[in-house]
């Protein structure tokens, strides 16, 4: 499956984006979805993800109660919905998909991994 995250951008801080991760072909349904980021001079850190069904999700303690993911089966497209968002959070977000099992918040769990896109949270 191939990624194309979409939808970041600078806000300030207490504001909210909703990254975008469009997936191509037909077999979007089976794959667990994962987000990631990376901040500079930092390593690659799980944020957040949701199972093939839609009715699991899992979130970092750094994330959790500010970021909702979310699917669109119609839209082939995994969706990151950040509120209260803190300049803590600025980095390049990805998303990735996993067709197998492992956990969530290892990165060689996935399969295939979107480009990336920049959120910078100003103070």
């Amino acid at each position: 499956v191939q990624l194309q995250a979409s939808g970041g951008g600078l806000v300030q801080a207490g504001g909210s984006l909703r990254l975008s991760c469009a997936a191509s072909g037909r077999t979007f349904s089976s794959y667990a979805m994962g987000w990631f980021r990376q901040a500079p001079g930092k390593e690659r850190e799980f944020v957040a993800a949701i199972d093939w069904s839609g009715g699991r999700t899992s979130y970092s303690d750094s994330v959790k109660g500010r970021f909702t993911v979310s699917r669109d089966y119609a839209r082939n497209t995994v969706y990151l919905q950040m509120n209260s968002l803190k300049p803590e959070d600025t980095a390049v977000y990805y998303c990735a998909a996993t067709s197998g099992g492992g956990g969530w918040s290892n990165l060689a769990t996935y399969d295939s991994w979107g480009q990336g896109t920049q959120v910078t949270v100003s103070s």
